[in-house]
């Protein structure tokens, strides 16, 4: 596996690729690579004659009382899981290479409204981040296929949004959620929790079920929700949101809508989680 942080390199044995008439995939990081960045890593050539990883903790996407200087970083190991998993080329720039001019005079691409709710709400800007590091580093790598995890079901509906907006080409693809045995998604945060509040936030994903089931069967959305939200209280969870939405635009819910999507986003002690369920009714 070739690693760089040089712009140029990157872009030269892409460059090199696609002379040849081959394709290219491309994985998004931040590292602390767990099961389900390999999984995007082993579907990504499924689809594609070579893949190209990025591992960058993107500044631009955290606000000022998050986790940014603690965000795990195990470079090492995410190198050493990379090679196995048959990955050729990895891009590892610093936030010096990838914003020069620094963040505050970094021109930004911005999602409108669907960047503004839910984890938006929480998160103000978050979404402002990941778009304009995405889009970024689609142009760094230009790849024809990019791969993301169905767990950051928001962001994948920003980040698909924002290619269709500026016509970029690029298939965007999602892949579904990996998950531990107790149901519980795999995250690089999962790594603050203790045994007990992993086995606690487990009730996460059985919630969601739960809630599922129970709007097939005709209850009313906003009685499931409230419901839902006293029973995550109980379980030493603090709900951040609980919402149902239109599966395919994440818009509010109407009587036709068949494709729906339960988002949800709460705190495990001090350990924000989140997680969907996407269902047909």
């Amino acid at each position: 596996m070739f690693t760089t942080q040089d712009i140029a390199q990157l872009r030269e044995q892409v460059r090199l690729w696609k002379r040849q008439g081959e394709t290219v995939a491309f994985v998004p990081t931040m590292g602390n690579l767990h099961l389900g960045h390999i999984t995007l890593v082993k579907e990504a050539a499924k689809h594609a004659d070579h893949v190209v990883v990025s591992i960058f903790v993107n500044p631009m996407q955290f606000g000022a009382n998050e986790d940014l200087d603690a965000y795990p970083r195990t470079l090492d190991a995410d190198k050493a899981a990379l090679v196995d998993a048959g990955v050729e080329l990895l891009f590892t720039p610093t936030p010096e290479i990838i914003y020069p001019k620094g963040m505050d005079k970094q021109t930004f691409v911005e999602v409108p409204k669907i960047s503004d709710e839910l984890c938006g709400a929480s998160r103000p800007g978050h979404f402002r981040g990941v778009a304009t590091i995405v889009c970024k580093l689609f142009n760094i790598v230009q790849p024809d296929i990019a791969l993301f995890g169905n767990k950051d079901f928001q962001q994948l509906m920003v980040i698909k949004t924002m290619v269709e907006d500026l016509s970029l080409p690029i298939e965007v693809i999602g892949v579904d959620t990996i998950r531990e045995q107790t149901g519980l998604a795999m995250s690089s945060r999962n790594g603050y929790l203790s045994a007990a509040q992993k086995l606690q936030a487990a009730t996460l994903k059985q919630t969601m079920d739960e809630m599922a089931d129970a709007i097939r069967r005709g209850e009313a959305i906003p009685n499931v929700v409230q419901a839902s939200e006293a029973k995550l209280m109980q379980a030493g969870f603090k709900p951040d949101y609980l919402a149902v939405r239109n599966a395919n635009n994440l818009h509010e819910v109407i009587e036709q809508d068949s494709a729906l999507v339960i988002l949800a986003a709460a705190y495990m002690g001090t350990t924000r989680l989140i997680d969907n369920l996407t269902f047909q009714r």
